[in-house]
């Protein structure tokens, strides 16, 4: 069977970057909650998305703040594009990974810059 693995072909992954850490437990579920939120507007506009936030909602503290930041950078290596939560400034994280993605040439979107047809064609044009 033939594969055709050119980057035309394969589904893009797009990584959820935006505010983790809060205050309180809840001002980070809410991060969570908002982070998953695009995480599934992407998904419908026909990427696969990343979210960290979600994959690790549950391990808060129980590894370094570096080795979480780390970890999250290696995975923003993998993917095709990053999109950030409207929020995504106040978060030291966030801003290093859209940091990062520059550094790596991925495109980058800001949540709120578009509605969800316009995210789908951002998508398709990666």
């Amino acid at each position: 069977m033939y594969v055709n693995n050119s980057r035309s072909s394969r589904c893009r992954v797009i990584y959820v970057a935006g505010p983790f850490r809060g205050k309180t437990p809840w001002d980070v579920e809410k991060n969570i909650r908002r982070a998953e939120e695009l995480a599934f507007r992407v998904a419908n506009a026909g990427a696969m998305p990343l979210c960290p936030h979600t994959m690790t909602r549950y391990f808060d503290k129980q590894c370094t703040d570096e080795f979480w930041l780390a970890g999250t950078l290696e995975l923003l290596e993998r993917c095709d594009a990053i999109i950030l939560t409207a929020n995504w400034e106040q978060s030291t994280g966030a801003r290093g990974e859209y940091d990062r993605a520059g550094a790596l040439n991925l495109p980058a979107l800001i949540e709120t810059a578009v509605n969800d047809e316009e995210l789908a064609a951002w998508i398709r044009l990666l």
